[in-house]
């Protein structure tokens, strides 16, 4: 059986490169990477050192490590002519990272293109990352929905993942600040896409699976509240998944609470945070790292052969 990381960031050459040749959010100056709405980033080039970041997932006793696009970047919303180059230059730098790497493939979500993220799956991709923000209502899911029966037909799970943070999300008066877009925005984001899920994309794909970033938000803990507005009286999604990054013991436990073990995939959100003792004990940790993967991955339940 395999121990994975459902959640890292690493920058291959040539998706660098390629955010380097913009002169317009998002691109990078040298490592300075600036976003629509966000303060410019200082990047570590170590964080996107191949080398270094395969010692870590080693270290980490990792057999997967799955890679994503970050969301916050923005790139899914750019028209297609912006955003083509940089998602080329992402899917081709994923395709030629070592082990234990994979990744998640990433698509537009302004012009949508089934029809390309079908060609882009069959290079062997684990499945699709959106931006929580494309899902937070039922228009989000109508039109993202050609992506998402795409989906379906194959077998293929849903990463749902907060930003880009916008203009609207930082406080009056100024920035605030560089923690606010993680605890705000992407939060909020996260929560809304949890529970628009619910409304509006399960009833529509009764098939998928999908993994919501940071516990998605939190929200799964408003289950009470849900119930008194008439939401329904705690029934679990065995389909929905939340992964752990930049959460410890007492979120963690708090989700398993309000959600059983069955649906917590470990992600780490590396280089921006790295793993964390749980503190839940082995059959937890099992159950994170192996089991429940498992199954969000490829919809089985894993043997000993897996």
């Amino acid at each position: 059986m395999r121990h994975v990381d459902v959640h890292q960031h690493l920058w291959s050459a040539p998706f660098v490169e390629a955010l380097r040749d913009r002169r317009t959010p998002p691109y990078l100056d040298g490592w300075t990477l600036h976003l629509a709405g966000e303060p410019p980033y200082e990047v570590d080039p170590l964080d996107h050192d191949v080398a270094v970041r395969a010692g870590q997932a080693e270290a980490d006793g990792l057999d997967l490590a799955l890679v994503s696009l970050s969301s916050p970047l923005g790139i899914e919303w750019l028209p297609a002519a912006e955003a083509r180059p940089l998602l080329d230059a992402y899917h081709a730098g994923a395709l030629t990272l070592p082990d234990p790497f994979g990744s998640w493939a990433a698509a537009s979500v302004r012009d949508i293109d089934a029809g390309h993220l079908a060609e882009v799956l069959d290079e062997g991709f684990a499945g699709l990352q959106l931006p929580a923000a494309a899902l937070a209502d039922a228009a989000g899911y109508e039109r993202c929905g050609p992506l998402l029966d795409l989906l379906d037909e194959r077998g293929l799970p849903l990463f749902v993942h907060p930003g880009p943070a916008s203009g609207l999300d930082v406080p009056s008066g100024g920035g605030g600040p560089a923690w606010w877009p993680a605890l705000v925005p992407y939060v909020q984001q996260m929560h809304a896409a949890w529970f628009a899920f619910r409304a509006f994309g399960r009833p529509r794909h009764p098939r998928l699976r999908v993994c919501f970033a940071l516990l998605a938000g939190l929200a799964p803990l408003h289950g009470e509240r849900l119930a008194a507005r008439g939401g329904g009286r705690g029934e679990v999604d065995p389909g929905a998944f939340v992964e752990t990054s930049s959460y410890g013991p007492r979120a963690v436990d708090a989700a398993v609470r309000a959600l059983g073990i069955d649906v917590i995939v470990h992600g780490t959100d590396r280089p921006y945070a790295g793993p964390t003792d749980l503190a839940l004990g082995e059959a937890a940790h099992h159950a994170f790292r192996v089991t429940n993967p498992h199954r969000l991955l490829t919809g089985k339940e894993p043997t000993n052969a897996a």
